[in-house]
């Protein structure tokens, strides 16, 4: 194996080759900065597929197996299928190797790592969250180019050796990402408000108009605007699941900040209080405004 200067990832593990963890490995693959790629997955015919595709390079369907050959092991699965994972994979992991992941939540992951993980090998934990992706899910729409200009949050532990966090931050660098660190309650407050929030907002819209009786004419004559709003719906339900269950403190802070905002508006429109309604919609317009072009020509797909 060449040295982690020449190729950060070395023999790449990706744990749930979907269309995250298939992006990284075909960014990766691009860079040049992997040796091979092994897949791991519940599904073999998935990870059929993601050969054919040129993402991986060979597949396992047992952890033990797909780990003990890896530098670099990824964990783009479910954040509920971590713990199980670690535990299988943990005897069979190398001295130095990494283990990372890419998941929504960073505090779950931690507290996984260090109930089911050796002592020894938090070292080598470097948790990570790029913050980029698409509402389709599968690996036929995983994207070489998915990262490029887009932050991914690395959130370090306590144990994590500063080699390994620099093998961790090239390994997105060389992929075209902006990398910053943060400690995990402060990215787990943040991406409540910024990221889950908005996906509890677009599937309940949608759910609520869904079961209207009414529903199959309002569906019929939804402009833009609703297309736009609740575009992130479409995004892979059971990883949504995990991500509310596993950040669920800081999620219900923000929908009861959220509900509070929401009855403020409903009891202006009730009181005919257009005053208050055009101070909101005005003081949002330029909170919104100013986030543009603060940060012009960013890609905002879901994360």
């Amino acid at each position: 194996m060449k040295t982690a200067e020449d190729k950060p990832a070395g023999a790449l593990a990706i744990f749930g080759v979907g269309m995250i963890g298939g992006s990284l490995a075909l960014a990766l693959r691009k860079a040049n900065a992997c040796d091979r790629i092994i897949g791991y997955g519940r599904s073999p015919a998935s990870l059929q597929r993601a050969l054919e595709l040129g993402v991986i390079d060979e597949f396992r369907t047992d952890a033990a197996s797909a780990a003990a050959d890896a530098d670099v092991v990824v964990l783009a699965s479910p954040l509920a299928t971590t713990e199980p994972l670690l535990r299988q994979i943990r005897d069979a992991l190398g001295e130095q190797a990494i283990i990372t992941d890419v998941g929504s939540a960073k505090g779950c992951i931690v507290a996984a790592a260090h109930r089911a993980l050796n002592p020894g090998q938090l070292r080598n934990l470097v948790p990570g969250h790029p913050i980029a992706g698409k509402e389709k899910s599968g690996v036929d729409h995983a994207n070489p180019d998915l990262f490029v200009d887009h932050l991914t949050i690395l959130t370090p532990v306590p144990e994590t050796d500063p080699g390994q966090l620099r093998r961790v931050r090239q390994l997105w660098e060389v992929v075209g990402a902006r990398v910053v660190e943060m400690d995990v309650d402060t990215h787990d407050a943040v991406l409540a408000a910024t990221s889950h929030l908005p996906h509890m907002l677009a599937y309940a819209l949608v759910d609520c108009l869904a079961r209207m009786q009414e529903s199959a004419e309002i569906f019929k004559y939804a402009a833009g605007g609703f297309a736009d709003f609740t575009r992130i719906a479409s995004s892979n339900p059971e990883m949504w699941h995990d991500i509310c269950l596993a950040n669920r403190d800081n999620l219900i802070v923000m929908l009861d900040r959220f509900r509070g905002r929401l009855e403020e508006i409903r009891a202006a429109i009730l009181h005919n209080d257009g005053p208050l309604l055009l101070e909101i919609f005005t003081r949002a317009k330029q909170a919104r405004d100013d986030f543009i072009d603060r940060f012009p020509g960013r890609n905002y797909g879901p994360e």
